[in-house]
């Protein structure tokens, strides 16, 4: 049997940093990233047989839980026919006919292979709609890593307190305005300030690249009403909160209508995949029938499909968000009472499956505030929680995801090892 450390080692010698995404790297943390052998249900095992509840999800794509059978065996029926296939295939039209029902919006639908590239490629076709260059982003929010969405970017960028990437070029970076989460203010100067040139206001509804951040009453509505004001296109990026937080999404919950919304994640089913969605008359200007150019060799894979398709239709059943969102509020409460039990300052809250702490005494609204909580106190609670068989995203800034396949015991059990991590840190 191999160890963590010997697989790390191994890896640091062929891969950067020994990982393939940066925040699995454990620098936000410290220690050493455990190297998972397999994954069922809410649980991980790592290669040295320790086993963990899981509430890192993926990231969020397993909101019914790692290697569910009815997934699982879709997948295997769609490999059986072929891996990829480089031209259209019926899956591909099922998939979209959901997502249209579900977002009535939504008439057309681009599959992508990645969240970073339906991001990517909606900000490309807003600039190609409306005829203008810059984009508004917020602080904090992370929508994948392309250039123009790497300024003061979260996610795995705000975890190494590098939230502008080094290689985006400045001309590049200049035609993307930063506002500050639940502050209309901050939007409206910018639209003042250039009110013929924006094309798109990009925007995570319910944040979950700097933890979980909830928007205000109004925000939405406002940051609708200055889009439309201004002639900008309003883009909610969903592949974190999109049939997580509840079956229509975040919009859903905070009854907004965006003009393009992207999707990834709970889509694929674990697989890669990324969507971008929206009314015809928009989405029909990309390639074949308009001038904005976007293609991907896998895009609308087979086997992504089959995986997706399978975790909405279980997600689809009536009460599904309901019962999840109360079993990750009874988590959230027990977290929350625990922390207090030991008089370590702490706060937390969930939508759905999505989740998130804070080591600090009240929730926070932006990304300042989630900076000054007690990022030390979490490293040490972090590595406790994860020797007591707890896996949690390894970083202060990341929300946390739970499934239905967590049960009662698991949320018991995930309590009780947080009660004796809060009395360790409370000194």
């Amino acid at each position: 049997m191999s160890t963590n450390q010997a697989e790390f080692e191994r890896a640091s010698k062929v891969l950067v940093g020994g990982v393939n995404s940066a925040v699995r790297a454990f620098r936000a943390v410290g220690g050493t990233p455990r190297f998972i052998a397999r994954a069922e249900g809410a649980y991980l095992w790592d290669v040295e047989g320790k086993r963990y509840i899981d509430y890192l999800g993926s990231w969020g794509p397993m909101i019914v839980g790692q290697s569910h059978p009815l997934v699982v065996e879709r997948v295997r029926a769609a490999a059986g026919r072929g891996l990829s296939y480089g031209a259209p295939n019926v899956m591909e039209s099922e998939l979209a006919e959901r997502i249209c029902a579900l977002f009535p919006q939504v008439q057309r639908v681009r599959f992508t292979s990645s969240g970073t590239e339906a991001t990517m490629s909606a900000l490309r076709l807003a600039r190609g709609f409306t005829g203008r260059t810059k984009i508004i982003k917020f602080e904090g929010c992370y929508h994948g890593a392309s250039d123009s969405l790497l300024v003061k970017a979260g996610s795995g960028a705000l975890a190494f307190g590098t939230p502008t990437s080094a290689g985006v070029p400045a001309d590049l970076a200049a035609h993307t305005l930063v506002a500050q989460f639940n502050d209309l203010d901050s939007v409206a100067a910018l639209f003042e300030r250039y009110p013929d040139d924006v094309a798109c206001l990009i925007v995570e509804p319910i944040a979950g690249n700097m933890n979980l951040i909830a928007p205000a009453p109004g925000f939405h509505e406002g940051l609708r009403s200055l889009c439309s004001r201004y002639g900008a296109l309003l883009i909610f990026d969903e592949v974190m909160s999109g049939f997580r937080v509840a079956l229509g999404g975040a919009q859903e919950v905070v009854g907004v209508t965006p003009d393009l919304s992207t999707f990834g994640k709970v889509i694929g089913g674990g697989m890669p995949v990324g969507a971008i969605g929206g009314p015809a008359k928009i989405m029909e200007m990309m390639a074949p029938l308009g001038p904005v150019y976007q293609a991907g060799t896998l895009s609308g894979n087979p086997l992504a499909m089959a995986a997706g398709l399978a975790t909405i239709e279980l997600i689809s059943e009536p009460g599904f968000h309901a019962r999840l969102h109360e079993s990750c509020g009874k988590l959230v409460a027990g977290l929350t009472a625990a922390a207090a039990a030991a008089g370590v300052p702490f706060s937390a809250r969930h939508q759905g499956g999505m989740a998130g702490m804070y080591f600090m005494a009240a929730t926070p609204t932006n990304f300042a505030e989630v900076q000054s909580q007690d990022v030390e106190r979490f490293k040490r609670f972090y590595h406790l929680m994860l020797d007591q068989g707890v896996y949690l995203p390894p970083s202060a800034v990341e929300a946390f995801f739970f499934s239905s396949a967590h049960t009662q015991g698991d949320i018991a059990a995930t309590v009780d090892a947080a009660g004796k991590a809060f009395a360790a840190v409370a000194g």
